[in-house]
């Protein structure tokens, strides 16, 4: 037997509108549920009803995804005692047990995935997936040329095993920075290990963005802070190279 939801809440978890959104529509008996206007946002119904809006079915789903241009200052948590969560940047949307991928330093920028769907996170941070991750980062000094070799063949950076083969290429200095620019694509997440490849050739981490996971890139119309629920296109790449379809 599926779950008994609000109303209101349902509406909200499509996507279609907010839940502050979806009270009004449904006062105004803009929405049918198996055939019948329900006008009271708290009405129980199941995942499975049936539901409409202005004459258009709603697709429900328990799993919701979304794509985060973290900004920085931010810890990427649930709740914190001391800092703004990237979870308080979701306005409008149920966030009730939703939490991020992975992490992102406090003071990194860029895509950070936030869902409920444990098995999809669990896929895309298990260390034995390899999933691939790139980042644009600016540098205060440049890389030598052999720096490209050392990193496809695996660096060093102080334990015992290298890291996994990663691929660095130069790119351009975005403004305000001053310095290098470079993007650098990883297939692990080690502690702080972009710093720290860097930091082998003494070069120190001025600004970093992570700009793609799993083959999903940063939507560069999302200022930092903003954010959007991921396209179905989005979601079947995370899966399908993870497997999960």
């Amino acid at each position: 037997m599926s779950e008994l939801i609000r109303l209101d809440r349902y509406i909200s978890e499509c996507g279609v509108l907010s839940r502050k959104q979806a009270v009004p529509a449904i006062k105004a008996g803009r929405v049918y549920v198996n055939g019948s206007i329900i006008d009271i946002p708290g009405y129980k119904i199941r995942e499975d009803d049936e539901v409409t809006l202005d004459g258009n079915r709603l697709n429900y789903s328990r799993y919701s995804y979304y794509m985060l241009n973290k900004p920085q200052g931010c810890v990427s948590a649930v709740k914190d005692g001391l800092s703004d969560t990237v979870i308080s940047y979701l306005k409008g949307v149920r966030t009730d047990g939703l939490f991020p991928v992975g992490r992102l330093d406090k003071d990194t920028e860029g895509l950070l995935l936030i869902t409920n769907d444990g098995q999809l996170c669990h896929e895309l941070i298990s260390p034995k997936k390899h999933v691939e991750k790139t980042y644009y980062a600016v540098v205060d000094k440049e890389l030598p040329e052999i720096a490209y070799e050392a990193f496809l063949k695996g660096l060093y950076i102080g334990e015992e095993k290298p890291c996994l083969p990663a691929i660095l290429k130069k790119a351009r200095v975005i403004e305000p920075y001053e310095g290098y620019g470079y993007e650098l694509t990883i297939t692990e997440g080690r502690f702080h290990q972009v710093k720290r490849m860097f930091y082998a050739y003494e070069a120190r981490v001025t600004y970093l963005k992570r700009i793609s996971e799993g083959g999903v890139k940063l939507d560069e119309e999302l200022a930092p802070g903003e954010f959007r629920r991921l396209t179905d296109d989005e979601l079947n790449k995370l899966k399908e190279s993870e497997g999960l379809e």
